[in-house]
C-alpha cells in the first residue's frame, strides 16, 4: 500500500514539474496572487528610483489587484486565467478591464526587468528580432517611438502574434495586446509602462530619459524564455 501510494505520489510531482513553461508563463502563475518583487526596491537604480518602485508596486500595483479581486468575487469571471478574461474583456465590466490589465501588466513588468539586466538579446530571440526588425537598434527606434508617442497614459509593448511573428504595439491605460478591444493582438513578452506613475519622481516629464533608462534594465533571458515557450516556437 505505501509503495502504490509513493508511486502515485512521484507520477503526481513528476506531472506537475513538467507542465509546458508555456501554460506556466501564459497565466502569469497564479493570477489570483499578489507575488512578491523579485529584487528590492532599490535594486533598479539608478535607472528607477527606490521611492518610485515603492510607491509602483505597493501602491499602485497593490490596489489594482486588491480591486480586480473585488470585481471578480463571486462571479464567473473568478479563476480565469488572463487570456480566458482578457480574450471577452469587451463583455467584461470596467472595473475588470481597468484592475485585471493593471495587474497582469505590472505582474509582467517586474519580471522582465533585473539589476542585472540590459545588453542585447540571443539566440532565436535576437534572430527574430533582427529579421523583423531589420537589427536590434531599429528595434528600439521603433519601440522607443511607440513609448514616446503614446498620449496621456499607456504601455509599449513587444508580442507575438498568432502566427508566431513579433510585433510593437502600444495600448492605453491598462490595456494590453491580449485584450479583444485592441487593434493589434497577441501575447506580450515585453513591456514598458508609460504612466506618469511609473517615472515621475526621478525624470518629471523627460519620458524620453526614461525610457532609454529602461534598456539598462531589461532582463533578455526572461524575454527570450516568453519567447521561446510560445506555441511554433
Amino acid at each position: 500500500m505505501k509503495k502504490i501510494i509513493l508511486v502515485t505520489f512521484s507520477i503526481i510531482a513528476i506531472s506537475f514539474y513538467f507542465i509546458p513553461v508555456h501554460a506556466q508563463l501564459s497565466s502569469e502563475g497564479a493570477f489570483a496572487t499578489f507575488a512578491p518583487l523579485p529584487y528590492s526596491f532599490d535594486a533598479l537604480e539608478p535607472a528607477i528610483d527606490a521611492r518610485t518602485m515603492e510607491i509602483h508596486y505597493d501602491r499602485h500595483h497593490r490596489a489594482y489587484f486588491n480591486n480586480f479581486m473585488k470585481a471578480v468575487e463571486g462571479t464567473d469571471m473568478e479563476g480565469k486565467s488572463p487570456e480566458e478574461l482578457f480574450a471577452q474583456i469587451s463583455e467584461m465590466p470596467v472595473v475588470v478591464r481597468n484592475n485585471g490589465g493593471g495587474h497582469y501588466n505590472h505582474t509582467l513588468f517586474w519580471k522582465i526587468m533585473s539589476p542585472n539586466g540590459g545588453g542585447e538579446p540571443e539566440g532565436k530571440l535576437a534572430e527574430a528580432i533582427s529579421s523583423t526588425f531589420g537589427s536590434f537598434e531599429n528595434f528600439k527606434n521603433i519601440f522607443e517611438k511607440a513609448a514616446a508617442t503614446r498620449f496621456g497614459s499607456g504601455w509599449a509593448w513587444l508580442s507575438v502574434d498568432a502566427d508566431g511573428k513579433l510585433f510593437i504595439s502600444s495600448t492605453p491605460n491598462q490595456d494590453n495586446p491580449l485584450m479583444n478591444v485592441v487593434e493589434l493582438q497577441g501575447t506580450p513578452i515585453l513591456g514598458l509602462d508609460v504612466w506618469e506613475h511609473a517615472y515621475y519622481l526621478k525624470y518629471q516629464n523627460q519620458r524620453g530619459s526614461y525610457i532609454s533608462a529602461f534598456w539598462e534594465l531589461v532582463n533578455w533571458n526572461e524575454v527570450a524564455n516568453r519567447f521561446k515557450h510560445l506555441p511554433g516556437k
